[in-house]
This record gives structure tokens, C-alpha cells and sequence, in this order.
């Protein structure tokens, strides 16, 4: 039988060939594809290449990476022959800002795909975010770990319409916020008698209520993942009033510099297709930022802490990965084959992450667990998700070895050596499948697939940016709601349990 150490080198050396080998692999592929001299036309809105089979009414939406528009007025690109025929250029209108369009503007099969993906995350959170950490906790703190993720849904909805998606998805005066032109949803609009509806830039063939709704539950699974860090031990209303903030001033601006085109690093060219900067990196940060402010559990590292119901997670695990689907291939804001395309990766790099898991914890510790099949599975939706709208299934393959395994060692060994009770393992999982995912999208993106350039040290910047900037707001948060309100509940709740002690339930 192995030894432990020797078990996990074996395996970390089998996982760095395998990496090395897809990367030779995937570099080859690429040089192919640019070497071919064959011109390919490009849709003046959308970096999709347009030689995808869009009739009229169903042209391919910009993705969250769609570069800044430079003019007002494009010339739609023409071949030779072409230009033998019709001597002037279509001239085709960019627009930089939500605007009105008919209703004959709008594609039915594209609504349809997005109200169906919008459900898909939403049931991410409400109700699989909810059993899968539930599920992990201790008996006397189910019923308030559920009710945070539950209470985030709402306190979040209403801050979005208000606030957040404004500041995100429109833009500004700078690349670091949005502008207030959809402060409260003004100027968001559906006239029936008129015909006339108003869309996002970012989504030209949807109503852009149905964008709005969308990204919305991008805003509220987010701070709902980093409940898993400080699960146990904080009070719910600094928890709702941390929430509040730090939606705010942290999830809707680096939002804003991702996704949308004048954004900081939109502008640059990095890609995240369907956030694995702005949701998993961003709530990894803070996760462990909050798991060091408020400190281990009471007994942490000295008495067993026994999950309620396992059975809960799995059930939890699996709702996310079925919304992960509307997560993930729902980002292509259209129903294409781009988003067939992120579909299947996302299926792919899942299973392949979650065995690459429970074989090394078969090496490690002789035995394979309900709980290690789920954690690896989560680990590889994590690292593919910014990966998902540019990558093939090699690079899918890679992504769910490297996700599988070094989220493995986030929430194993890292973990022990940062000495934080990051209590459901939010950074290690979320945190660590989020910076794998962002660098190896730089390494592995398709410009077959996506018609975008990528640069891996461009990559590795935006990520480390946004792990700094989350993790210094997020402290600065801390710091003002422990001063207002008080962070954490005293060690005498915390022995009788969150339940009882803040919600005065339990469960019997």
C-alpha cells in the first residue's frame, strides 16, 4: 500500500503530465487553425464568428467579453466576390448602451433559452445552494445556514434593481463603474402599444428584462457561496447587512470590469465567459477573509463536527450542476452552438473533475466518499465555468483534472496551512476552481470557438486583482458591521446553536 505522501506525489506527477500533454496537444491545434488562410467573417456586434447558420431573425448576441465599440457605425466586413455585386458596404449600427428596439426585433428562440436558463440559476441558490450547505453543517445550525442562502435571494433581488445592475451593466464615466442611467430599472421599459421594448447591448435579441433577471441570479448566488466560510457563527443580521454591502461595492463593480465592454478588464481582452472571476474568485476571497475576522468554531480542530445529512448535499450538489447549465450555457445569451458548445464542456469537465477527486482521496485515505463525489463535481463546474464559452472538450478534459485536483489540495492541505476555519471549504473550492479555471481559460481557449485572442498573463492578472480587491473591501466591510451590529454570536449561542438562538426553531 502506498504512504500517504508518496500516494499524493505519485498522483500530483501523473496530473502534471497529463496537463503538459493536453497543452502540447491544444497548442498544435491552434497554430492549425490560424495557419489556415481561409478568411472568416465576423458580425459587427458580437465576436461569435458569423459563419454559424443565424437566420435573420436569430443573429448571435454578444457575449459577457464583447469588446468596446469604437464608432457608432461599423462597415459590415464583404468578400471580393461580394463586392463585385454590391460595390457599398452595409453599414450596421453598434450599440454601446441599452436601447428600444421592436418587437420584431426581438427572437423568440433566444427569450425562450434565456427565461429557461435564468430558472436554471435561480435554482441554483434556492433550493441547491440551501441543501448542499445544510446538508454539511451541524444539526443545530441547519435551519439558519438554509435560511441565509434563502434570506441573500431576497435582500439581493431588490438591491439589484435598485442599484446593482446599473453600476454593473452600463457604461460609465470611468472602466471601474457603471453609470446610473438604470438606477431603480428607469428607462427599462415593454409599451404594447407601441410595439417597442427596450435591450441591453450586451444582448440585443432579448428583452432586456429578461438579461436584468439573468444576471441577477449571477448577483445573488454569489454572496450566497460565501456563507459556506463562515457558516456556524455569525449573527443574521450582520450577515444580511455584510450582504447588502458587499453586493454593492464589491460584486456589481468587478461585474462592471468584466463584463461589460468599457469595463477595466473587458477593455484588456480577458475572458470570463460565465464568471469564473466574478462569482468563484470573488466569494473565495471574501469566504476566507471571513473565516479569518471571525475565527475557528468553538472546538474547531478538537472535536468532530458530524454533518447532519449527506443525503442533502448530494441532492444540493446535484441541483447545482443542473442549473450549472443555465449558468454556464446560458451565458451565451442566445441558443446556439456556442452554447451547446459550453453545455457539453461543462458536463465533461464536471464528471472528469469529480473522479479525478475521489481517486486521489482513494490513493490518499483508501476510501471514496458521497461527500468527496460532490466536492470534486462542484470543483470542476467551478473551474469551467470561465473557461466554458472558449474552450473544446480536450480542454475541458485538462480543466476538469486541474480543477479536480488542486481544489482537492485547496481544501485539504491548503487549508491546514492557512489555518483558517473556512467551514465548508469556500475558498478551497470555490476560491482555488475559480484561479485555476481563469488561468488555464489563457491556456486552452479556442479561437475557433470563441474568435477571441487569449494571454494567460493577462489572465493571471485580472484574477489576482480581483482576489486582492475582494478581499481588502470585504475586510473593510467586516470591520463596519462588527462596529454597528457585532459579527459573531458568543461562545454560549454558539454551543446551543444558530437555530435556536438566533430563529428560536429547531429542528426536532
Amino acid at each position: 500500500m502506498y504512504s500517504k505522501n508518496r500516494s499524493l506525489w505519485i498522483w500530483l506527477f501523473v496530473v502534471a503530465i497529463n496537463m503538459l500533454a493536453v497543452s502540447a496537444y491544444s497548442e498544435t491545434t491552434n497554430a492549425e487553425i490560424n495557419s489556415n488562410p481561409e478568411p472568416v467573417a465576423v458580425s459587427p456586434i458580437s465576436p461569435v464568428p458569423a459563419t454559424e447558420a443565424n437566420d435573420l431573425n436569430s443573429s448571435a448576441a454578444p457575449i459577457n467579453n464583447t469588446p468596446p465599440a469604437t464608432s457608432e457605425m461599423t462597415a459590415q466586413p464583404v468578400s471580393p466576390a461580394a463586392a463585385e455585386v454590391t460595390p457599398v458596404a452595409t453599414a450596421a449600427i453598434v450599440y454601446t448602451k441599452p436601447y428600444s428596439v421592436g418587437f420584431d426585433k426581438i427572437n423568440t428562440g433566444d427569450t425562450a433559452w434565456m427565461l429557461s436558463s435564468t430558472a436554471l440559476v435561480l435554482l441554483m441558490t434556492i433550493p441547491g445552494l440551501v441543501l448542499f450547505y445544510a446538508g454539511m453543517v451541524r444539526k443545530k445550525n441547519v435551519l439558519s445556514t438554509a435560511l441565509q442562502s434563502f434570506a441573500i435571494c431576497c435582500l439581493v433581488s431588490i438591491i439589484w434593481i435598485v442599484i446593482g445592475y446599473t453600476i454593473a451593466f452600463t457604461p460609465g464615466t470611468s472602466p471601474y463603474l457603471g453609470g446610473l442611467d438604470r438606477l431603480m430599472l428607469s428607462g427599462l421599459g415593454y409599451i404594447k402599444a407601441t410595439s417597442q421594448l427596450t435591450v441591453s447591448h450586451l444582448a440585443p435579441t432579448i428583452p432586456e428584462s429578461v438579461f436584468v433577471m439573468f444576471q441577477m441570479t449571477f448577483a445573488i448566488i454569489t454572496p450566497a457561496l460565501i456563507v459556506g466560510a463562515f457558516a456556524e457563527r455569525m449573527r443574521f443580521t450582520a450577515m444580511l447587512i455584510f450582504m447588502a454591502l458587499w453586493s454593492i461595492f464589491v460584486y456589481a463593480p468587478v461585474a462592471h470590469w468584466v463584463w461589460e465592454p468599457t469595463g477595466l478588464f473587458a477593455s484588456m481582452g480577458v475572458l470570463d465567459f460565465a464568471g469564473g472571476t466574478v462569482v468563484h474568485i470573488n466569494a473565495g476571497a471574501a469566504g476566507l477573509v471571513c473565516a479569518y475576522v471571525l475565527g475557528p468554531r468553538v472546538g474547531y480542530g478538537k472535536v468532530p463536527f458530524i454533518p447532519f445529512n449527506l443525503v442533502y448535499t448530494l441532492v444540493g450538489a446535484s441541483l447545482l450542476w443542473v442549473g450549472w447549465f443555465g449558468f454556464n450555457a446560458g451565458s451565451a445569451l442566445a441558443a446556439d452552438g456556442r452554447a451547446g458548445m459550453a453545455m457539453l464542456v461543462t458536463q465533461i469537465a464536471a464528471a472528469m473533475a469529480a473522479l479525478t477527486w475521489i481517486l486521489i482521496e482513494w490513493l490518499v485515505k483508501s476510501r471514496i466518499t458521497m461527500l468527496g463525489f460532490a466536492s470534486g463535481a462542484v470543483a470542476g463546474l467551478v473551474a469551467i465555468t470561465p473557461a466554458s464559452g472558449f474552450v473544446n472538450v480536450n480542454g475541458a478534459l485538462a480543466i476538469g483534472v486541474a480543477g479536480g485536483a488542486l481544489c482537492y489540495l485547496g481544501a485539504t492541505s491548503l487549508k491546514r496551512l492557512l489555518g483558517a476555519d473556512d467551514a465548508l471549504d469556500v475558498f478551497g473550492i470555490h476560491g482555488i476552481g475559480g484561479l485555476v479555471g481563469a488561468v488555464l481559460t489563457g491556456v486552452f481557449a479556442d479561437k475557433a470557438i470563441s474568435g477571441l485572442d487569449a494571454n494567460v498573463a493577462l489572465q493571471a492578472v485580472a484574477a489576482v486583482t480581483t482576489l486582492a480587491y475582494s478581499a481588502i473591501v470585504t475586510l473593510i466591510i467586516l470591520k463596519i458591521v462588527n462596529l454597528l451590529v457585532g459579527l459573531r454570536i458568543d461562545a454560549e449561542d454558539e454551543h446551543d446553536g444558530l437555530d435556536l438562538t438566533q430563529h428560536a426553531e429547531r429542528i426536532m
